[in-house]
Order: C-alpha cells, then sequence, then structure tokens
C-alpha cells in the first residue's frame, strides 16, 4: 500500500480541481513577484504539527485457493482394472473403494509361497523327528557307557582277588608249600582278569566316543530346525508381501473428500510405473487453503494471527471475507523472492472452489515508527509531485515530500520534513515562498 496511495490522493486531488492549492514557487528573476509578495497582507492561516508515530502497514497482494489436502492415487501393482466405482464430482469417505485392479499373476504367486511356507513345515517336522532320535542314540549310547563303567568296577574287584590270589601263591610256592604248576594256573586267571579289564575299558572308550558323536548328531538336528523355522518365517512373510501387495489392487479414498480427476475406465491396463498421470485425485474441500505471495519488502513484517481481507471477483456483490494468516514459511523462495502466507478458512458450504484467484489485504501486525500528516495538508503539483507549506517564523517555505503510505486520514511522510515542523493546513490558496502568513487558532 504505497505508490497505490499515492495515486489515490493524486487522483482526489485532481478531482476537487483546485488549482489554487496546489505547489508555488515565484520565478527567481521576477522581482516584482517578490515585491508583491512583501506587500501582501498576512493570510490567516491554520497549521498541524508534523508527528511522528506507530503506523500499521498493510500489504495488497494476489490469492489463490488451494484444497486443503491434495491425494494422487496411482497404481502400485500391474493388472487390468475390473472396476470403477467413482467419478469425478463424486463425494467419498475415508476408506471407500474407488477401483478394483485384477492381478491374477499376484494370486498365483500367493499359492506358490503358501505350498512353501506348507513344504518348510514339513521341513521342520522332519527336523524335530531327526532331535528326537539323536535324543534317544544318545541316552542309548550313555547307557552302555554306564553299564560298561559297572562292568569295569568287576573287572578291577577281580583282578584284585586274582592278584592277591597270585601273591599268595607265589609267597607258598617259594616256601616249597606247594607245586609250582599250581602258580601258572594262578597266574594264567590273573592275567586273563586284567584282560577283561583292558576290554572294558575299551568299552568304555568306545561308548564315550559314542555319547559325543550323538550329541553332535543332535545339536545339528537342533540347528537344523531352528534353520527350518528361520526359512518358514521367511515365506510367511514373503505370503505376506504378496497379500499386501494385493490389497493395492484395491484402490481406496485416504480421506473424505471429493474426486476432482479421473484418469481410468474398466478394461485399462495399468502399472506401478505409470507415474505420468494419477488414476484419481481426491481433494478435501469442506476447509481450504488460502495461498498469499508476500514480496521480500513486507515478508519480514508478517506474523501469525495478522489479519487478512480476501475478495474475489467472483462474488462481486459479497462482503469481503476475513481471515488471518495460519501459518508461514518464514523463508524466501530464490525464483520469486517472495514468502509463502497461508490462511485456512472454512468451505462447508463448498463455495470456494480450487484454483479461485482473488486479492487479498494483509494487515500486517508489525508496527513502524513514521512521519506522518494529516492526507489534507499535502498538495501536488501539476507534474504531480507532493509537497508541504511549512510555516517558520510566520513565512511559508514550499517544502518537496515523498510520501508513503496512506489511509484516507493520515500519510507517511517518507522524506522532506521531520516530526516537529509546522505545516499548513488545508487551505484554498496558494502559497508561495517567503509568503507572509498568520496563524489563527
Amino acid at each position: 500500500m504505497k505508490s497505490d496511495h499515492i495515486a489515490i490522493v493524486s487522483a482526489l486531488a485532481a478531482g476537487l480541481a483546485l488549482n489554487s492549492a496546489g505547489c508555488s514557487q515565484p520565478a527567481a528573476a521576477d522581482p516584482k513577484a517578490t515585491v508583491e509578495a512583501k506587500t501582501q497582507k498576512p493570510v490567516a492561516i491554520k497549521t498541524v504539527a508534523v508527528v511522528q508515530q506507530d503506523v500499521r502497514q498493510t500489504s495488497v497482494q494476489p490469492a489463490t485457493v488451494h484444497p486443503f489436502y491434495t491425494a494422487e492415487i496411482q497404481a502400485k501393482v500391474r493388472g487390468y482394472v475390473s472396476e470403477v466405482n467413482a467419478d469425478i464430482g463424486d463425494v467419498v469417505k475415508a476408506g471407500s473403494v474407488l477401483a478394483v485392479i485384477d492381478v491374477p499373476e499376484t494370486g498365483k504367486q500367493r499359492l506358490m509361497a503358501l505350498a512353501m511356507v506348507e513344504r518348510q513345515k514339513a521341513e521342520e517336522h522332519r527336523a524335530r523327528a531327526n532331535i528326537e532320535l539323536a535324543k534317544a542314540n544318545v541316552q542309548a549310547f550313555e547307557a552302555l557307557e554306564a553299564e560298561a563303567k559297572s562292568k569295569l568296577q568287576q573287572v578291577k574287584a577281580s583282578l584284585a582277588a586274582a592278584e592277591a590270589e597270585f601273591q599268595r601263591t607265589d609267597d607258598l610256592v617259594n616256601r616249597g608249600a606247594i607245586q609250582p604248576g599250581i602258580l601258572d594256573e594262578v597266574r594264567e586267571r590273573r592275567d586273563s582278569a586284567a584282560a577283561g579289564k583292558s576290554a572294558v575299558a575299551a568299552t568304555i572308550a568306545s561308548a564315550n566316543a559314542n555319547v559325543i558323536v550323538a550329541k553332535s548328531r543332535l545339536a545339528a538336528a537342533k540347528a537344523d530346525l531352528q534353520a527350518a523355522e528361520a526359512e518358514t518365517r521367511i515365506k510367511e512373510r514373503e505370503v505376506e508381501q504378496i497379500d499386501e501387495l494385493i490389497k493395492f489392487a484395491t484402490l481406496t479414498a485416504p480421506f473424505d473428500g471429493v474426486v476432482t480427476v479421473r484418469n481410468v475406465s474398466p478394461g485399462n491396463l495399468v502399472s506401478e510405473r505409470s507415474i505420468d498421470r494419477p488414476l484419481f485425485v481426491i481433494s478435501q474441500l469442506d476447509r481450504m487453503r488460502i495461498h498469499i505471495p508476500v514480496p521480500e519488502d513486507d515478508a519480514a513484517l508478517v506474523q501469525q494471527g495478522d489479519s487478512i481481507t480476501v475478495r474475489f471477483p467472483s462474488f462481486p456483490a459479497e462482503e469481503a471475507m476475513e481471515v488471518s494468516v495460519t501459518r508461514l514459511t518464514g523463508s524466501l523462495d530464490p525464483n520469486t523472492r517472495m514468502m509463502l502466507v497461508e490462511a485456512e478458512v472454512a468451505n462447508t458450504d463448498g463455495k470456494l472452489l480450487p484454483g479461485m484467484f482473488g486479492k487479498a489485504e494483509i494487515t500486517l501486525g508489525t508496527k513502524l515508527a513514521a512521519t506522518v500528516l494529516p492526507a489534507r495538508t499535502v498538495r501536488f503539483r501539476e507534474d504531480g509531485e507532493a509537497c508541504v507549506y511549512v510555516v517558520t517564523d510566520g513565512k511559508i517555505t514550499v517544502v518537496p515530500v515523498t510520501t508513503g503510505a496512506d489511509d484516507g486520514n493520515t500519510i507517511e511522510i517518507a522524506a522532506g520534513v521531520k516530526a516537529g515542523q509546522i505545516v499548513v493546513d488545508n487551505h484554498l490558496q496558494r502559497f508561495t515562498d517567503g509568503q507572509v502568513v498568520r496563524v489563527v487558532k
């Protein structure tokens, strides 16, 4: 609201057609005009002071209406469309079926995956049977080992008895109490007992080795079961993956909305690679977003909650819509040097349509200190330049000024005068430099 307000003030001044109220300076080379100015009777005027105050600025920008949410529905599976249940303009609920894609190949893949699951479960059953067999083998070899150890104790006792008998017999033979031939018999019995001990020890070692082998086979069988169970889980996940793909064959609405685009018909071949255009577009229209690009000069002054007045050419006879800044991006687009400002607005009556164009006037919440004057004190020359009549010690000085924002009552003075200076209030007469005036209250 800068140059446009200057133009408005210019137009108002031109409309009044009060040329005598414009700025005027006598030619420096005309001494007669100077003398006349000095001899004229002082004109009675009223004055106002230039003041500095905080002002609210506004920014008028184009506005565009967008759906609150927009979803493009694409195919994630390959197949032929067997059903189309929605068309453009249809109001749909979240989860409503829009279309169904026939995917027989995926169905066959699911049957194969289920068969693989059954096969893996059979592998699990076989692995469990091998575990039970390995456990039985371990128990059998442990029993043989225990039996051999028990027999070893008997053999040791027999060997000890045979050794004792051999020692007694040998002593008796040395003393001549018995025949030497008896000692040979006793020696044979002792040697037989020692050989039996060795045989039992070998049996124990063999049984122990068999126990170790059986336990290893049991561990291997358990590992086979774990592998079979893991493979079964993999196959089950494959079935679940196929089931998820089959779910994608049914296209549903992600939220409540309206079908705004339909690019599919029964019998069409679709696939996950068809991304150039969506099959459906669902738009949420009961609530809309108004997008307003704000230029760099005003972007830093926009705040959440700032008031926005929006007018639409589609509704010229209706009052402007009052909304507020809901959110802003907080950064400038490097290509346009604009910051996007967004306002949410209810659209339960469906009056607003996506793509509508309007004009938004944002009342910036940030206040700026500005030098201002009543709008009536500013005059405009024939060339459109603005000026004011500054009063100093009862004399007029014509001062060109640069104007800024104008709300119709006060106008910002960007340059030319400072706060505290006294200027002529609204007056029909044209004044010149050095003209004497009389201030009245």
